[in-house]
């Protein structure tokens, strides 16, 4: 009984343990710029793309690896992306072309 109540643990710690190492990043979006132009994360980590300036921003990606368009959001607002491959994500912003962000996702 005891064998199987530690097997029982065990499997259980293997499901769970991808789930609490994934991190949650910020990308923010201020005076026309992201705060970053490039991020290296994990496979099941997310980030979140708070807008602080006074405009609608559109954050989206036309990437194989993780294709997203966040939609038009105003000020205060922060819709965030979870990204489930390896691979690299190329970010842009409608308005901005300018404005671009490179994320590297690894396994």
């Amino acid at each position: 009984m005891k064998s199987m109540v530690r097997t029982s643990l065990r499997l259980v710690a293997l499901l769970v343990a991808p789930l609490a190492v994934a991190e949650t990043h910020t990308i923010n979006q201020q005076d026309k710029t992201f705060s970053a132009e490039e991020i290296t994360i994990k496979v099941g980590d997310t980030i979140t793309f708070p807008n602080s300036d006074p405009y609608f921003y559109n954050v989206f990606s036309l990437s194989m690896t993780k294709f997203f368009d966040l939609g038009t959001y105003g000020q205060g607002e922060s819709p965030s992306v979870t990204f489930d491959a390896p691979g690299t994500v190329e970010v842009e912003r409608a308005i901005h072309p300018d404005m671009y962000l490179v994320i590297e996702v690894t396994p």
